[in-house]
């Protein structure tokens, strides 16, 4: 799933270890989320939206519903 984590993040002056103290996981998680190689939790994708004011859609993009979209 791709996402624009890591840009929210830089733009807020932030590292991954304080953004993972904000959002309560490992610093681990969030390079994982970052890197696409994680997907997080519906729980975790809302408290990361709600910690950057966006809507969960303008953080995580879901590459195979773009990629059906697209075959239409």
């Amino acid at each position: 799933m791709k996402n624009t984590l890591r840009i929210l993040r830089t733009e807020k002056g932030w590292s991954q270890a304080e953004l993972a103290d904000r959002l309560d996981v490992s610093r681990q998680s969030v390079n994982a989320i970052e890197t696409g190689k994680y997907d997080p939790s519906l729980p975790l994708a809302f408290a990361i939206a709600r910690l950057f004011g966006r809507s969960i859609e303008e953080i995580f993009d879901d590459e195979a519903e773009t990629a059906a979209e697209a075959a239409e």
